[in-house]
């Protein structure tokens, strides 16, 4: 669950309307409102511990990895590198989610991404260290010593 569906759901716990929540919170109505629409993500991190003070919950429950990733890319690339991580985790996402997928082979989907990451960089070189090139040759071996290997 993203902070939006998070904030949303604390604040309907509270009985509160998003106007009364978006006072208490010291923020903008319409800023309030994407917030709980996922449209944005707070810029200034200190939202996040003030909001979790006023609903009375860890601020550790409200961010979570992708949140902070998708925040991080907003503020990078703004809304559309936002919505191209959005959709990536959630497809990602949903890979793992469920389905008859053994560990084994949703580890052989993570080194083949990993892999398919590290040639993108290799083939541009200007954003690729040598340690990194080491790296995505090192994936490389380990996929084409299981080249037989297939998904089922």
């Amino acid at each position: 669950m993203l902070f939006g569906e998070k904030l949303a759901q604390l604040r309907k716990a509270k009985s509160l309307t998003q106007t009364k929540a978006a006072q208490a919170l010291g923020v903008p109505f319409r800023t309030y409102q994407n917030y709980e629409s996922c449209k944005i993500y707070p810029r200034n991190r200190s939202f996040y511990k003030t909001t979790a003070e006023f609903f009375e919950v860890p601020e550790s429950y409200l961010v979570t990895d992708d949140d902070t990733y998708i925040a991080d890319a907003y503020e990078r690339g703004g809304s559309t590198s936002k919505r191209q991580i959005q959709t990536l985790l959630a497809e990602v996402g949903g890979l793992f989610a469920g389905g008859d997928l053994s560990e084994a082979d949703k580890d052989k989907v993570m080194l083949t991404m990993s892999t398919l990451y590290w040639k993108a960089k290799e083939n541009n070189r200007k954003y690729t260290s040598s340690a990194r090139r080491a790296q995505a040759d090192s994936a490389n071996s380990i996929l084409d010593d299981d080249e037989d290997d297939t998904l089922d």
